[in-house]
């Protein structure tokens, strides 16, 4: 979306039909997001194109603090953050996926700093310029449930299909970097949190992912997934009782101090799981050697969409079904939906 923290007129022109009504409807006002989760630092992605500029739409700054979607992005009766995404759908440049999902934006409404300025990333301790950074490390905490996960794909073997990515941190794209053959830059994920449930279990799984820090063409480039509960993607088996069901709430804790990730995940049936990473080094010998040591890095959380419609390639093209309409993928069952009660950022 086009500078919608400028002018205010066009942020109304611009914004979606249920925060229109807000404003029509007598200046009444009713609760988004922002009114009980802290998004000073946050901008949404969200899988559509509503004002026809040919991208995705993000909203950010100001904006945020008055935004919600009725389909995409809302508070549910309780007070809840709720992220809902459709398999087919307009998706940002680098994926094939559809997304309702934030991003961190340690910046906030500061627009003079660039969206891939060191403020408005961080590092590790590691980076020779750690100190131009907005931080080293941070911290991310969530507490959701899966209301629903995708149902129908046409390769449901292949390990993308029903599942759902609710939290991420990602590396900044650099191609300067990735031009002068320096390791890093590349834009990879050295964190994917999970959930996938196959069609007619009961329960589904939740794991964690790290990319190896090598370069597109690399032929060891490739996820690497850590279970929690249940099992991880290649295991199509039903997970049982140790595994995570549909509306059962669970919590994670991201925390990265100097180089080290530190992992939590809990929830009330089962034993806590922690995983200590550093992010400074290979994951394993066919990683690099320095890992992520001088990337620098955002937080994502939300509903990143895994069951793309794409049906080439044979781990990210399960080929899913949809429309590209939400309300009749929705009635359809191909679509995600995750419910957050609670979301933290460096502990606000």
């Amino acid at each position: 979306m086009k500078k919608l923290h400028i002018i205010a007129s066009s942020i109304l022109l611009t914004l979606p039909v249920a925060v229109l009504a807000d404003v029509a409807n007598n200046g009444v006002s009713y609760p988004v997001p922002a009114d009980k989760f802290d998004m000073t630092h946050w901008k949404i992605t969200i899988p559509a194109d509503i004002n026809q500029d040919g991208r995705v739409d993000e909203i950010e700054g100001v904006a945020m603090m008055s935004y919600s979607h009725e389909d995409f992005f809302h508070l549910d009766k309780d007070g809840n953050m709720v992220f809902e995404v459709q398999n087919k759908a307009v998706t940002t440049k680098n994926s094939k996926n559809a997304r309702s999902e934030l991003r961190e934006m340690p910046r906030g409404a500061n627009f003079s700093i660039d969206t891939s300025d060191p403020m408005n990333n961080w590092s590790l301790s590691s980076h020779p310029n750690a100190e131009n950074y907005s931080s080293v490390g941070g911290t991310l905490e969530a507490t959701l449930w899966v209301n629903h996960i995708s149902e129908h794909a046409k390769y449901p073997g292949r390990n993308a299909a029903h599942s759902v990515v609710v939290g991420q941190i990602h590396a900044k794209k650099h191609n300067e970097l990735i031009e002068a053959k320096t390791g890093f830059g590349h834009g990879n994920e050295p964190l994917k949190i999970f959930f996938k449930k196959f069609p007619g279990q009961q329960y589904g799984s939740v794991f964690w992912n790290y990319e190896r820090n090598l370069a597109k063409k690399d032929p060891n480039r490739a996820d690497i997934a850590y279970p929690v509960w249940g099992n991880t993607w290649e295991n199509h088996t039903e997970p049982g009782e140790a595994g995570i069901a549909l509306g059962e709430e669970f919590s994670y804790k991201v925390n990265v101090e100097g180089t080290i990730m530190h992992l939590t995940f809990e929830t009330a049936r089962h034993k806590t799981v922690k995983y200590d990473i550093d992010l400074s080094k290979g994951i394993d010998d066919k990683d690099s050697a320095t890992g992520y040591a001088e990337d620098d890095f955002y937080y994502k959380a939300g509903a990143y969409g895994q069951c793309s419609v794409n049906d080439t390639h044979p781990i990210w093209g399960p080929g899913c079904a949809g429309t590209g309409d939400f309300k009749t993928d929705k009635k359809n069952g191909d679509y995600n939906s995750v419910t957050f009660s609670a979301l933290k950022l460096n502990g606000k």
